[in-house]
């Protein structure tokens, strides 16, 4: 299976420690004009085999607030958007806490308009909600779920999964996630100049790739 071995000696080489750690990958690219707003990425990507962690996410619900109590780690009602926005630093607040928003499509202008300001600069605009749409959906989607960016800096971070999870479900994560970059740059795999991959506190391998 492809980078098994990196992952094997990234997991050698780093200590056993009090708290769980994630896989991380850095990938460096080259040959890529970053003053043209095109080539700045920000993208969502589902890893095959899910983060290995719970995700904290929001819904912004009308009609389906029945079923959203319960499985929403937390859950703003119609009414409540705004009041809400009055208040920038509950958001703030939010934004920090809560890392993937939903909300029923019919409330999204209002959405925008209120919560708009605090979230769009953050890139935690809320996924819409077709008409008729379940929940449960999207909260399985929001486990599976990483942002792929490129901002100022030529180089892409993305969390894979944490040490719980097998080393072949890392490796399909990161296989994946590798041809998923490569088709979105301009170059393709031309625009990648190294990757490394490591656990939060243990030294980088590069792949080869």
């Amino acid at each position: 299976m492809e980078f098994i071995e990196e992952i094997k000696k990234a997991k050698e080489q780093s200590k056993k420690r009090k708290f769980t750690q994630t896989w991380d990958i850095a990938i460096s690219l080259k040959n890529i004009d970053l003053k043209k707003p095109e080539n700045k990425l920000n993208l969502e990507f589902s890893l095959p085999e899910g983060k290995g962690r719970e995700t904290k996410n929001v819904f912004i619900v009308d009609t389906l607030l029945p079923e959203a109590k319960g499985k929403a780690d937390l859950v703003i009602t119609k009414n409540d958007l705004d009041k809400l926005g009055k208040d920038k630093k509950m958001i703030k607040a939010y934004s920090k806490e809560y890392e993937w928003w939903f909300a029923e499509a019919p409330l999204m202008p209002q959405v925008g308009k209120t919560l708009g300001i605090v979230l769009g600069p953050r890139g935690l605009m809320p996924k819409p909600i077709p008409p008729k749409g379940k929940i449960d959906p999207f909260i399985i989607m929001s486990k599976k779920l990483v942002r792929v960016r490129i901002k100022d800096s030529p180089v892409i971070h993305v969390s894979l999964g944490t040490e719980e999870m097998k080393d072949e479900q890392i490796a399909k994560n990161l296989t994946a996630l590798m041809n998923f970059v490569n088709e979105k740059l301009p170059k393709g795999r031309n625009n990648v100049k190294n990757a490394y991959i490591k656990l939060t506190m243990g030294k980088p391998v590069r792949l080869k790739i």
